[in-house]
């Protein structure tokens, strides 16, 4: 199992746990809903940076 493997899926489950979390009305206030929106737009960002190099190191081999 490579590093790229466990880090996408710890990423994927803190993105889902917010999501859920947002969902499920777990924003107290304008100022929360924004930072959890933030947080999951960031998580996705991290993803798709990993996903990226991942693709370049296949396409290197």
């Amino acid at each position: 199992m490579s590093e790229f493997f466990v880090l996408k899926g710890k990423i994927r489950q803190m993105m889902n746990d917010f999501a859920d979390d947002l969902a499920l009305g777990g924003a107290q206030d304008f100022h929360q809903y924004k930072y959890m929106t933030g947080v999951i737009a960031g998580l996705a960002m991290a993803e798709r940076e990993i996903l990226d190099i991942e693709k370049k190191n296949k396409d290197e081999d």
